[in-house]
């Protein structure tokens, strides 16, 4: 009996590509760079399964290029990539990667919130360029941490592991969510507040929503005039849930303190004058980029996809109706 084949849009770690391998007949995308649409839309027709990445878009286009599939795994935990509903329209399984990112991305966004809040970039680029003359009292001063009230926009898995690590801060914690958690009020004595009241009390916000359409552009202009002039925001999540040209503009006209993004909202560009802020620090989305947590992703992603094009039920379904 032939082995299924699959396609990988992009290399992963070799612990995935290894298990699939044990399974599957497996084809490689062999350039470091996303595949054009019109590439991925060619090349899906002849494979049982792909396994793609957030970069790739999964529409109707795409089912319609490979009639015969029967999955896409995503090489992400977010999914906003794919149209599930046309998934399940269609019959395919798709899958994302939950979990194993969780302390990854919340390590980054405290990572992103020291360094916005006590200048470390900034700071080290003037070092760095030779300015530096000696200690001065009012070099670099930048915001406090300890004891200030840190405002969680989104209290899923990784904005609870970011809130949690705030404990050793004494850090007062508001969190924004459909959902009372539980962990967070129990541990932390945290509030669930209002979406308005975080903004208004926060010394730091974290973003850890979904993109969604009602998520889009939910930090705007407006909501940067709700925030204190003093807070700093921080996003890990997805980019287009801030404007960013809106961004850009509180930030040069000091309407809060500072920013630090990993996400953007035109991925792989930045919108102009963001780069030229001094009081942003930005990272190339690599939130999920420690050996662990890339490794775990290829596996669960590569464990999802050898289920799908085996016949077995996906693990980390996103659409699970689709098996009856």
């Amino acid at each position: 009996m032939a082995r299924p084949k699959v396609y990988v849009t992009r290399m992963l770690p070799d612990a995935g590509i290894e298990l699939l391998r044990k399974h599957c007949e497996v084809d490689i995308n062999p350039d470091d760079r996303p595949l054009a649409r019109e590439e991925l839309l060619a090349r899906v027709h002849d494979y049982d399964g792909v396994l793609s990445l957030l970069t790739d878009r999964i529409d109707a286009e795409m089912f319609d290029a490979a009639p015969d599939i029967k999955g896409f795994a995503n090489y992400a935990v977010g999914f906003d990539n794919i149209d599930v509903p046309e998934a399940t329209r269609r019959g395919v399984p798709v899958s994302n990667t939950p979990g194993v990112l969780t302390d990854a991305t919340s390590e980054m966004a405290w990572a992103l919130l020291f360094a916005v809040a006590r200048r470390v970039v900034e700071s080290d680029a003037y070092l760095r360029a030779g300015k530096w003359e000696g200690w001065g009292p009012l070099q670099f001063i930048g915001g406090d941490m300890t004891g200030k009230t840190l405002g969680i926009v989104g209290a899923g898995r990784i904005g609870t592991a970011m809130a949690l690590k705030s404990q050793g801060f004494a850090m007062t914690v508001l969190y924004c969510d459909e959902i009372t958690n539980h962990t967070l009020e129990d541990t932390l004595k945290a509030r669930k507040a209002s979406f308005d009241e975080v903004l208004r009390e926060s010394d730091f916000i974290s973003i850890h929503v979904p993109l969604l359409p009602s998520t889009r552009h939910l930090f705007n202009k407006g909501v940067f005039q709700a925030m204190k002039s003093t807070a700093y925001l921080i996003n890990t999540s997805r980019g287009p849930v801030i404007n960013e040209a809106e961004l850009v503009a509180a930030l040069n006209d000091r309407v809060i303190a500072g920013a630090a993004l990993d996400v953007f909202e035109f991925e792989p560009k930045m919108v102009e004058g963001l780069a030229d802020c001094p009081n942003v620090v930005v990272t190339p989305h690599t939130a999920s980029a420690t050996i662990s947590s890339r490794t775990n992703m290829a596996l669960k992603a590569a464990t999802n996809l050898i289920a799908m094009v085996t016949g077995e039920r996906a693990p980390d379904c996103l659409n699970p109706e689709v098996y009856g």
